[in-house]
């Protein structure tokens, strides 16, 4: 019975020593998570199209 005891004692303080660093984790996962889709809608912005500088192209009656 003694060592039933100590296995309970060591798997409860296991498990007590790995659930910070695991929630830490996760947090930490979905902070990167949501950083990233911000950068993504963020490149979005710039590439669409609107803040672009407008280029002044020759017409086609002025080439000939």
């Amino acid at each position: 019975m003694n060592h039933q005891n100590e296995y309970l004692y060591l798997t409860t303080l296991g498990l007590s020593l790995a659930t910070l660093p695991f929630l830490a984790g996760l947090v930490v996962m979905k902070t990167i998570n949501q950083d990233l889709l911000a950068w993504g809608e963020e490149s979005e912005e710039i590439f669409r199209g609107d803040r672009l500088p407008l280029l002044n192209f020759p017409h086609d009656s002025e080439c000939s």
